[in-house]
């Protein structure tokens, strides 16, 4: 039984010898063929000039012989036949004059040829095929040793594929593969890590709600008291639900990330977002500028991801400015060629020590449970963009959120 690399190469044999026979059998025939009218034609101009040049331009011809005009349909215009000896002659009638002219040499030397081609082309053929088979085991053994180092990698021990023991021609492949398992190590540590920050987000107000519950079934208590027992728990409800909606809403955003991208002017979109959230900043006695440049950039994206990382950002920076104060939405096109947007805010900053793309990383004692970010980060990641945020660097207290996009058309 072949093994499946042997099948392999057992049909590029086989095959490659079919083609072979056909071109030595096509070639064969045609050098016959050129060589066989050649001579008719030679023989033919002998019979056009014997009158003017006798025997002397039929000396090639072992014979000739005339005959009358009636006997010409006996004989075909020209055959080949073999004699007593095995010689081979080239037989012609023509004009009543029929020439025997002996070919032997002439096929003899056609035959060698023909071996010389075959035994050649068989040569190629075995070598081609020695070739092939050493270029495909050089070429199979770094794809089956980074087959090895795939198959080792698994959930607990997503491994880096050390790209030196592979050829240079697979470094590239082994970088992409990297990167991914990468961004699968981010995903799966931010899973974890969320599984136990909302597991600890529910603990507490759930603790809280069973201890107040425990304290009013000690003894009864004035109505006063109920009704203040029955707010917290409200309250502490109310937590948890914010906590679940928002445990929802990643879950929508990874199905966000399967939303097909579509080609979208980034400056208009911006506009929009700025419109909508001046109001709200001039509700809250904050005023909201912007500063976009250039005057267009259209590219695909998906746009919910992007709706939702540039409502996070400008939401983060009405939260945190105080009354009074500038929030800034800019856009500009960076020295890589890539459309950077910048949300900047006058607010208390941030400890850059810290990672704020944590989940339920909450900042000062503002209302939320810290996964805006998170989930921005995560949008980011999926579109294949760069988001930073950092503090100021002006002397102005406040952070920088910055977003930046490729130009790119599906």
């Amino acid at each position: 039984m072949f093994s499946k690399k042997g099948l392999v190469n057992l049909k590029f044999f086989l095959i490659f010898s079919l083609l072979t026979l056909i071109f030595t059998l096509s070639l064969t025939y045609t050098l016959k063929n050129m060589t066989l009218n050649s001579e008719i034609e030679e023989l033919k101009n002998i019979v056009i000039d014997s009158k003017r040049l006798g025997e002397e331009r039929l000396k090639d011809c072992s014979s000739f012989h005339i005959f009358t005009e009636q006997n010409r349909s006996d004989f075909q215009e020209y055959f080949i036949e073999k004699n007593k000896d095995g010689r081979d002659f080239l037989i012609l009638y023509k004009n009543g004059i029929i020439i025997e002219k002996d070919i032997t040499n002439i096929n003899n030397t056609i035959l060698k040829i023909i071996i010389l081609i075959f035994l050649f082309v068989l040569g190629v053929l075995v070598l081609t095929f020695l070739y092939s088979t050493i270029l495909s085991n050089d070429t199979r053994e770094p794809i089956l040793l980074l087959n090895r180092y795939l198959n080792n990698i698994s959930e607990k021990a997503l491994s880096q594929i050390p790209k030196e023991k592979l050829p240079e021609e697979l470094h590239l492949l082994a970088d992409t593969i990297n990167d991914l398992i990468n961004r699968i190590d981010v995903f799966i540590g931010s899973q974890k890590e969320l599984f136990i920050g909302a597991s600890h987000e529910l603990k507490t107000p759930l603790a809280v709600i069973k201890v107040k519950n425990q304290v009013l079934l000690i003894k009864e208590r004035k109505p006063k008291e109920y009704i203040e027992a029955i707010n917290l728990i409200n309250q502490k409800i109310d937590e948890m639900d914010k906590v679940v909606s928002d445990v929802l809403n990643i879950g929508r955003q990874e199905s966000a990330q399967f939303e097909a991208p579509v080609e979208k002017d980034i400056i208009q979109f911006l506009y929009e977002k700025s419109r909508d959230f001046s109001i709200l900043a001039q509700s809250q006695n904050k005023e909201l500028i912007t500063n976009l440049q250039p005057n267009s950039f259209i590219t695909s994206i998906q746009e919910t991801l992007l709706n939702q990382i540039i409502q996070n950002f400008l939401q983060n920076a009405l939260k945190f400015t105080p009354r009074g104060k500038l929030i800034e939405l800019k856009s500009y096109i960076n020295s890589e060629g890539y459309l950077r947007i910048e949300v900047i805010d006058e607010g208390i900053g941030i400890d850059e020590k810290e990672d704020i793309f944590a989940p339920f990383n909450r900042k000062g004692d503002k209302s939320g449970v810290g996964l805006g970010l998170f989930l921005a980060k995560s949008g980011a990641d999926a579109m294949g963009a760069k988001i930073s945020v950092k503090n100021r660097q002006d002397g102005i207290s406040g952070t920088i959120a910055s977003l930046e996009l490729k130009h790119q058309i599906l």
